[in-house]
């Protein structure tokens, strides 16, 4: 099985929102988080997914998943308090549930800009590989800053840089397992999946996405999704 584990558990400080977490926030009349999970719910090879959602927003978003028949959500479960916790929630669910064997696909509430081949090529490279980060070309420049300085340190080559993205897909079984092993050894802020793995050993395989595959953390990113969102629906209205 193919199995969608969808965080939204940020409270959404950068957002500066006051009234609902980021991904609650509307566009035209939806939930960032719904444009999200509408991408695996529409898939034909997703078979279930797991939402870990803010424990005090739990009900609320499952009045969602009725209001907007997102029916593959097996499971709403609390986060944790960091990320890489609240990933372990939703991880662990699912391996309880339909056990190690299968594939799942790790991905942020707030990015609803994923798309169905994404997630196919996603899939069939976990099949082959047994994982894929999807990533992006960088199309700034990189370097790193020199801690005690301000000055630019090494500049990287960009045309050999990626951005990592989402969604972070693994065997199930194969980052369960990791987690376990993070929490046991104390390990508790790796920034995401991907790092995790790779810490323990794991050569890491890239899929690349879209680059409007962005993540909405900040007023801009919301605006941006919108100017995209508005172009889309006047391309449809033009019959393009």
């Amino acid at each position: 099985m193919n199995i969608a584990v969808i965080f939204a558990g940020g409270t959404g400080k950068r957002m500066n929102t006051k009234s609902k977490p980021k991904q609650f926030l509307e566009m035209h009349g939806k939930p960032v988080l719904i444009y999200t999970l509408e991408h695996f719910q529409n898939h034909p090879q997703i078979d279930h997914i797991i939402l870990v959602c803010l424990e005090s927003w739990i009900d609320y978003a499952a009045g969602l998943m009725k209001k907007f028949g997102i029916t593959k959500v097996a499971k709403i479960v609390p986060g944790g308090k960091t990320g890489q916790e609240s990933i372990y929630h939703g991880i662990a669910t699912a391996e309880k549930l339909y056990g190690d064997d299968n594939v799942v696909l790790i991905h942020d509430g707030v990015r609803p800009l994923i798309n169905e081949d994404t997630i196919t090529d996603c899939i069939r490279t976990v099949k082959q590989h047994g994982n894929a980060i999807t990533v992006s070309p960088a199309i700034e420049t990189i370097f790193l800053r020199n801690k005690d300085t301000a000055y630019v340190g090494e500049i990287f080559e960009r045309s050999r840089c990626e951005m990592a993205k989402a969604p972070q897909c693994f065997n199930l079984g194969d980052i369960y397992r990791a987690h376990q092993k993070a929490s046991e050894e104390g390990k508790k802020d790796f920034i995401d999946s991907a790092s995790l793995m790779q810490y323990y050993g794991t050569k890491l395989y890239t899929v690349e996405g879209p680059s409007e595959n962005i993540k909405i953390t900040t007023p801009s990113d919301f605006y941006i999704f919108r100017a995209i969102m508005d172009a889309k629906e006047n391309l449809q209205i033009l019959g393009l």
